[in-house]
């Protein structure tokens, strides 16, 4: 089988090294003259609203995916009039619209923090009054890690984030008081199969993702996120992995934001789980059956953010795997990641300690088997 995957970045990357072992062949699209996924894929060179390039990259796949959501939503409309395009475009619709994909979860009876659209000053002023501060401002497309936000803790950033942000469409939420963010990946195949995995606990500094633990839940809270995501995976008519963010309020949770994609706080599935959201990803949007998602022991992600540390230092430490993206070094930039693993939370934390991470809010014992069984839907 030939996939296509719009976007050849390290998302990109990981679904052709996990779908190259099981027969399967890549081709990327992508701007970018040297992506990271050309050491397991074929690559278009190209824009992605460049009907040319399209044309090329489409002839002899039989089916298409992404590893982002800012792909144009007309150019994945265009690809699945002639091949299958998952996850579908009306999930990458949703997704690109801050409003758009709140109002999705408000609509399946999901919780949300509390939100407003903002087009103009006097929008921004109503949703001061309406949900009060403090609160985050937000354009409502194009952001991601942080970007094209800010919050609003008192009256007089009121106009500084009009001044920054304004002139645009933007979203006023409500800054939740949250105990910790928490995250769910879950697959979806052709056929309905479901399989979840465990709960996965994340740390963001500065807006972007710093360190994943899974698990993080007791049974309760990976029941409820099960069923909030399970809602929007049927609704979407979904195929392949969908991450869904979350903040936790006591044992509440209020969705944050979805991915249509494989997800940064998924990565510990490469070495952590029985089969990885990558592979799950793969065998989803091909047909195959889902693999399980059973993870034996915890298991922690830390990012490298900007720069790379010294391989040789990370792999001395027991239970350590490395993952170089390829890419340049550069402030803020994602460069790579290493996955930890360990039999026990204790020795976890030592481990993290190890490399300069630190386990945090861990709420949960190594179990023999943990959340993520399947389901048929």
């Amino acid at each position: 089988m030939m996939i296509g995957i719009l976007g050849g970045g390290q998302l990109g990357r990981m679904i052709a090294l996990a779908g190259v072992p099981m027969g399967m062949k890549f081709r990327v699209l992508d701007p970018a003259p040297s992506p990271p996924a050309i050491v397991a894929a074929e690559h278009i060179l190209g824009e992605y609203e460049d009907h040319a390039a399209l044309a090329d990259f489409v002839a002899g796949l039989d089916v298409i995916t992404y590893e982002f959501e800012n792909v144009p939503v007309a150019a994945a409309r265009w690809l699945a009039e002639r091949v299958p395009v998952y996850p579908p475009p009306v999930a990458l619709e949703a997704a690109q619209d801050r409003l758009a994909e709140k109002t999705f979860f408000q609509q399946l009876d999901v919780p949300t923090p509390k939100f407003q659209a903002v087009d103009t000053r006097t929008d921004l002023d109503a949703a001061v009054r309406v949900i009060g501060l403090p609160a985050v401002v937000k354009t409502r497309r194009f952001g991601y890690d942080g970007k094209g936000q800010m919050a609003l803790r008192t009256i007089d950033d009121v106009e500084t984030a009009w001044e920054r942000l304004g002139g645009r469409p933007l979203i006023y939420e409500q800054l939740v008081p949250f105990d910790r963010e928490v995250s769910l990946i879950a697959a979806r195949g052709v056929n309905g199969q479901v399989v979840y995995y465990p709960l996965i606990e994340n740390v963001h500094v500065e807006g972007i993702l710093r360190q994943s633990i899974a698990p993080a839940s007791d049974l309760t809270l990976q029941s409820l996120a099960e069923d909030y995501v399970r809602r929007a995976l049927i609704q979407l008519d979904y195929v392949g992995v969908l991450a869904v963010e979350f903040f936790q309020v006591g044992q509440q949770l209020l969705v944050n934001e979805m991915a249509p994609r494989v997800h940064n706080s998924g990565h510990w599935t490469i070495e952590g789980a029985a089969t990885s959201q990558f592979a799950n990803h793969v065998r989803a949007i091909s047909g195959l059956p889902l693999g399980e998602t059973r993870t034996p022991c915890p298991a922690a992600m830390v990012n490298a953010i900007g720069t790379l540390p010294d391989a040789e230092a990370v792999l001395r430490i027991p239970g350590t795997s490395f993952h170089d993206y390829g890419k340049s070094p550069r402030p803020n930039r994602k460069v790579g990641h290493i996955t930890v693993t360990a039999p026990d939370l204790a020795v976890l934390d030592e481990r993290l300690k190890a490399i300069g991470a630190h386990s945090f809010h861990i709420r949960t014992i190594c179990r023999p088997r943990l959340p993520g069984g399947d389901e048929k839907k």
